[in-house]
């Protein structure tokens, strides 16, 4: 045995953790699709931001915060990059001074479809080689995980 914990031969005990294991794939996924969407000039999470308000345009920053389950600074910071790539604008709510509503401009609802299509390819990559019907398992397995580590977690 080495000092750190490490058997000097085999696998490390946390490398056999299937939650070890989940880590590195949400890793190689966030890299894959951070790849495609950077051909289309997002960083990784800001297309999390646009589907929200590919949903709903015209939400409030505090609104966009709890269904990014983000602090609402984070957003703050993201909205401030997106407003600078000119995809969303900030329009102050006239009742209210100090609150406001995200709104996309038209180069960001033109940026919808080749997202759809960016998750469209890493779903394809990523679950190759599976049926369909293990595609569906798949997803409610990760759905049960997702919602035994976030209670608050519904899924979509």
């Amino acid at each position: 045995m080495l000092g750190n914990g490490a058997t000097s031969v085999g696998v490390h005990p946390i490398r056999e953790n299937t939650s070890f294991v989940l880590a590195k794939v949400c890793k190689a996924h966030r890299a894959y699709v951070g790849g495609l969407l950077a051909g289309h000039g997002l960083h990784v999470g800001q297309e999390m931001v646009l589907v929200e308000l590919w949903q709903d345009d015209g939400l409030r920053g505090g609104e966009l915060a709890a269904r990014l389950r983000v602090e609402p600074p984070t957003v703050t910071k993201m909205l401030r990059r997106l407003e600078g790539c000119g995809l969303v604008e900030r329009r102050q709510v006239p009742t209210d001074a100090r609150s406001f509503r995200v709104h996309l401009t038209e180069k960001g609802r033109a940026l919808e479809e080749q997202v759809v299509r960016c998750w469209a390819q890493t779903e394809e990559t990523a679950l190759a080689g599976l049926s369909a019907g293990e595609r569906q398992t798949f997803r409610e397995l990760l759905i049960r995980v997702r919602s035994n580590l976030d209670p608050e977690f519904e899924a979509e």
